[in-house]
């Protein structure tokens, strides 16, 4: 686990918030019309279309936070989809909370 990388990613407030809505993300994103579910996450659409933001914006930031492990994509034939790689995010708390 990288932990600067981790927090360059956390600096940023919309970075921040894509991790926030992805943790509910049925609260937060319309379920996607081929799927029907969020087992895979979220679409980059849908997460462009709240965060209000380009789509080569939130691509580079989904790009980022997919580096450093915060992120999984799934890929469903033209669309990537995106949720918490929950794991890495426990291991990042439990390092702050021991840490600091």
């Amino acid at each position: 686990m990288e932990i600067i990388e981790i927090n360059k990613v956390l600096s940023n407030e919309t970075r921040l918030n894509i991790l926030r809505w992805l943790k509910h993300p049925e609260a937060n994103f319309p379920a996607h019309k081929d799927l029907g579910h969020f087992e895979d996450g979220v679409c980059v659409q849908y997460i462009g279309d709240k965060a209000g933001l380009s789509q080569s914006t939130i691509s580079h930031y989904l790009s980022m936070m997919q580096k450093a492990k915060l992120i999984i994509p799934t890929r469903h034939g033209k669309w990537t989809y995106y949720k918490r790689n929950e794991k890495v995010i426990k291991a990042y708390t439990k390092y702050l909370k021991d840490s600091l």
